[in-house]
């Protein structure tokens, strides 16, 4: 070994250490004891003061519309889960608060799922927990969750950049720098007959939406309202990552000749369900429960670029043969939205390169449509993650550009950004725009037209699935009368 050689790893060394302690330096001890989260699924829905023929008295009117509109009927996985066993499991862990001289306020009831009938409850008292799985009505009990020794320590909230650089704009270009990413699935041509996603409701599913009430080019986007599904939630909404600020910038910013997005005239909630200090199965919990939130809001259209397949430790990774569409409850919940009356554009993940290589739950999901991520030149990106499913599904199901894509960071400025992340709501977006164009269409039927007018639906295939979507031509077969 020769000398440069010798020295370029003693520099490589002192930089691998040298980031090493940067990171130990920047934990801090998670606050508090140690807590747990248990899901418990109950077996069924006893005891509901809520009857399917009264959905309004839950669901709001446009959710109910969604479903008349499209023949679809109100079930029992709508119904809220029975108050009479919540209140139960209340008692229940009252009694055993105060019989150990614990105060009430060491556990509290996180959130349900209706889709499943499941209740998430944390506490740090495990016995107490053990006890709530011991009840008759609970089917079944699972630890999804626990507090970590140490966690990042969190820095400074970014400025916002106050204006745009002279750069960023492209004179007489009035897509500025969002025109290939739209271009390259004639997107322009829906926005030229007036759809823009006009009367669409889109929810968009994060980790964070870092200073999307400050950032200019966000300000005229129509933010409907916002809500954090994490526990505990975020002490400023809009203080955490800027990952869905570049999602909904894709989508929702309207800045001519700087950046355009795919729907700037949707209407859009920002719903956090991504904890970003851990990674463990409690996160798909999260995940269901805004879904649910988001279909009793209302609304037309979920873009969600979050994905999983392990998490921290082992025992409760995923293995290859569960990317079936039916294990993991995230993607249980997922192939359960185009029948509740909404289209989820779901990113496939950008594990392409690493040892795990295919789409990450829930882009296994039935009926939706999981995007893949290409370059410039249409090629496919190699950090996407590939199919089939496991039950031999073609995944992804459409590709977008996403390396990289163009986007709004949490300063305000433009940046270049890869990842199915990206190409996951430009697709999104211009759903929006489709579903405007043919609003007498299903959530499936328009599922079914992006893929059936890709650009390789007659031969699709396991990295570049349907292949890049035809906006315009979806349009065009979409508006043709259909044969009786």
């Amino acid at each position: 070994m020769n000398r440069q050689t010798i020295i370029g790893l003693m520099i490589c060394l002192a930089a691998v250490l040298g980031n090493g302690a940067t990171r130990a330096a920047s934990k801090v001890r998670y606050p508090g004891q140690k807590q747990y989260i248990w899901r418990y699924t109950l077996r069924n829905k006893a005891g509901s003061a809520y009857q399917i023929e009264h959905p309004t008295r839950w669901l709001s009117r446009k959710a109910v519309e969604r479903r008349q509109r499209q023949g679809l009927q109100i079930d029992s996985t709508d119904l809220p889960v029975s108050g009479k066993y919540l209140r139960t499991m209340e008692k229940t862990a009252a009694g055993i608060a105060k019989g150990e001289g614990r105060k009430a306020a060491e556990w509290q009831t996180v959130g349900t799922s209706r889709w499943h009938n499941t209740v998430l409850v944390r506490s740090n008292d495990t016995t107490l927990l053990r006890h709530l799985a011991e009840l008759d009505f609970v089917k079944e009990s699972r630890q999804v969750w626990q507090s970590p020794d140490s966690i990042e320590r969190r820095g400074p909230r970014i400025r916002v950049h106050e204006g745009w650089n002279p750069w960023d704009s492209i004179r007489g270009e009035i897509y500025g720098n969002g025109r290939e990413q739209i271009e390259m699935l004639q997107g322009q041509r829906l926005h030229d007959i007036g759809c823009k996603g006009r009367g669409m409701t889109i929810a968009v599913l994060d980790g964070g939406f870092q200073n999307c009430n400050e950032i200019p080019a966000l300000q005229r986007a129509m933010i409907l309202g916002v809500k954090d599904f994490v526990c505990p939630p975020s002490q400023d909404f809009y203080r955490e990552t800027d990952h869905g600020t570049k999602v909904l910038s894709t989508m929702a910013t309207n800045e001519p000749q700087v950046m355009v997005g795919t729907a700037p005239e949707a209407r859009y909630w920002l719903l956090r369900c991504e904890d970003m200090q851990t990674e463990q199965p409690v996160e798909e919990d999260y995940w269901t429960m805004a879904a649910e939130f988001a279909d009793s809001a209302g609304v037309d259209i979920i873009s969600s670029s979050l994905g999983y397949s392990n998490y921290d430790g082992t025992e409760n990774d995923y293995r290859q043969r569960d990317l079936d569409g039916r294990t993991a409850l995230i993607s249980r919940s997922a192939s359960m939205l185009a029948h509740k009356g909404i289209v989820l554009v779901n990113s496939a993940g950008n594990a392409g390169m690493g040892p795990w290589k295919k789409v990450e739950v829930p882009g296994d999901a039935h009926d939706i449509l999981t995007v893949g991520a290409v370059n410039t030149k249409k090629e496919n990106a190699p950090f996407s993650g590939v199919g089939p499913t496991q039950d031999g599904r073609v995944k992804p199901d459409v590709m977008a550009l996403g390396s990289p894509a163009v986007m709004i960071s949490g300063r305000g400025t433009i940046v270049r950004d890869m990842g199915t992340s990206f190409s996951t709501p430009i697709v999104a977006g211009l759903v929006a725009c489709l579903w405007q164009a043919l609003p007498e269409k299903t959530a499936l039927e328009i599922i079914s037209l992006v893929r059936q007018t890709a650009s390789q639906h007659d031969e699709p295939e396991n990295i570049y699935g349907y292949g890049i979507p035809n906006f315009w031509r979806a349009y065009m077969i979409g508006k043709m009368p259909n044969e009786k």
